[in-house]
């Protein structure tokens, strides 16, 4: 497991003994209450398990993230955007597809 894995050490116990079903599930609902995220699992030499949660990026804008340039250019903008460095280009409406 990378060091840089576990962000804050405050684990507290949610659930004593809890057991596998007869698949080998466990049910973790009432450790999870107001999340509403997919996660990576990690599991230990020890058997121990950490859940990492992550927000999942579509396939169609993917790309973006694997493209550093364009990626770049993008949290550039909105840096300029948040400082108030903007420029009124008119109406965009006619370069505009539907569906």
């Amino acid at each position: 497991m990378r060091g840089s894995l576990v962000k804050d050490s405050g684990f507290e116990l949610v659930n004593e003994v809890l057991r596998p079903d007869a698949k080998r599930r466990l049910t973790l609902g009432h450790a999870l209450r107001g999340q509403n995220v997919a996660y990576n699992v990690y599991r230990n030499r020890l058997g121990q398990i950490v859940l990492d949660p992550v927000k999942a990026v579509s396939l169609s804008e993917a790309w973006l993230f694997e493209n550093a340039q364009a990626l770049a250019s993008v949290k550039r903008g909105l840096v300029d955007s948040a400082r108030g460095r903007t420029k009124k280009r008119g109406s965009f409406a006619t370069y505009a597809r539907e569906g």
